[in-house]
């Protein structure tokens, strides 16, 4: 015998309810609960004995150089930490429009020019639609099997039936299990259907991708156990009339995070950017005052970038502070240590900063870029264009040191610059590089004190 129970679920985040309330007490959003009926059985499990599982010693279990499928795109590979693993779960998210469909599908046509059996399953567009996609791209086998379909025990049926080794569900959203009672994309859905798609993942071998939607603010739609219940999470970011777009893995259980690929869009697809910090550095203006190349690390991968600042005098009471992709709040806590450890007076000054190329940064060895952009543009002085800049900042104007120096320091030799200024900590463990002189810096003084 079962009962249904009703409950109320947070669309944003799936924070579980007896009664319905005007905010989430998760994430703190309004009017995000919805009504669902959750059926829960009366003794199901009285009279049933289950078989004791037997645990296998870590010294059994033997591995394969098989376990891993190329994808024919470096970046994705580099992303997912080597390639396909077989039997793995991934979730790609990003805006609509963005690239994701585009993206698989050409993962499914470079799979199965290698004789790898691929199913692709679509709960948004016809058989029709898919073929107008996929002649775009062109270079498609027979092994590339389509099926329009949103039930997903017919799905399961079908996988079940032709046992592909990649399987790309697109979307979750629209899938759905007729045993759960809310419709589908509702946070009981997602959950059951993620649910179920891992076990047969798991169960089978088979690796599976699911596209997933995103809301307003970015994250993936549905309860926030769907990235944990996954083992690989890739987010694909830019703005959709941008050139270049970024997949960022977020997750992953078989490889290092934070891993990024760079494609830029074209007519005919997605093509992969092998060198992003020579793309991201075309066209920087040289001896502007104002322009700082920085290194960032992106997982193991170094990316050189541009920081332009902007400081002029202000006409109003309270001045601007404008940060585009680095954080407001570190822009202004890096002006206040100037203020107090340099003696600038920035107080009275409007402050723009931006990262060239449409990139967002988050890691602090971009905060003495910052420090000597901003400083170059309120004294109107340029920085040599050869110069590359790294290391973190604290409040005490002391330079700290950061991971993978030696990384960013080949990197920015390979594109022909020829000063390094970097944290002293770092400069003392480093071997000396070719054609590059290295500048260690104890605290904001030094540093501006040499530029």
């Amino acid at each position: 015998m079962a009962k249904a129970k009703q409950i109320y679920f947070c669309q944003e985040c799936g924070y579980e309810s007896a009664k319905w309330l005007g905010q989430c007490p998760g994430c703190k959003n309004w009017n995000t609960f919805v009504e669902e009926k959750l059926v829960v059985g009366v003794g199901q499990h009285s009279g049933r004995t289950t078989e004791a599982a037997t645990p296998t010693s870590i010294l059994q279990v033997t591995t394969s150089e098989d376990t891993r499928i190329g994808t024919g795109m470096k970046e994705l590979d580099r992303v997912l930490g080597g390639g396909i693993v077989k039997g793995s779960l991934t979730l790609v998210g990003g805006d609509p429009g963005i690239g994701k469909s585009t993206l698989l599908l050409q993962v499914c046509r470079n799979l199965t020019s290698d004789e790898h059996k691929v199913l692709y399953v679509s709960g948004e567009e016809s058989l029709q639609q898919i073929k107008i996609r996929a002649e775009r791209l062109g270079g498609f086998t027979k092994d590339m099997l389509l099926l329009c379909e949103t039930n997903l025990d017919a799905i399961e049926g079908g996988i079940t039936k032709i046992m592909p080794e990649v399987v790309v569900i697109d979307s979750i959203q629209t899938m759905y299990l007729e045993e759960v009672a809310s419709g589908a994309g509702s946070v009981s859905q997602v959950r059951e259907v993620t649910g179920r798609l891992m076990r047969i993942a798991k169960q089978l071998g088979i690796a599976i991708f699911i596209v997933g939607h995103v809301t307003k603010e970015g994250t993936v739609a549905g309860p926030r156990t769907l990235e944990h219940m996954v083992d690989t999470v890739l987010y694909f970011e830019g703005e959709k009339n941008a050139l270049y777009r970024i997949l960022r893995g977020v997750k992953n259980r078989f490889g290092s995070t934070n891993e990024i690929g760079v494609f830029e869009m074209k007519d005919n697809g997605l093509y992969e950017v092998e060198n992003p910090s020579q793309v991201m550095l075309n066209g920087r203006p040289l001896d502007a005052a104002g322009s700082v190349v920085v290194c960032s690390m992106e997982g193991t991968r170094p990316i050189l970038i541009e920081i332009q600042a902007l400081v002029c005098q202000s006409n109003f009471n309270l001045p601007r502070r404008t940060s585009v992709g680095i954080d407001y709040n570190r822009v202004n806590l890096l002006m206040a240590v100037l203020e107090k450890r340099a003696g600038m007076m920035l107080a009275g000054n409007d402050a723009y900063v931006n990262l060239a190329g449409g990139m967002r940064l988050n890691e602090p060895a971009i905060d003495l870029g910052i420090i000597v952009a901003l400083v170059s543009s309120f004294k109107n002085t340029p920085v040599d264009a050869h110069t590359i800049i790294f290391g973190e900042v604290g409040l005490a104007g002391e330079v700290r040191g950061v991971s993978m120096a030696a990384q960013r320091v080949k990197e920015a030799a390979k594109l022909g610059f020829t000063t390094c200024i970097l944290p002293k900590i770092n400069c003392d463990s480093l071997d000396s590089v070719p054609g590059m002189k290295l500048v260690g810096v104890q605290n904001i003084a030094e540093v501006l004190s040499y530029i």
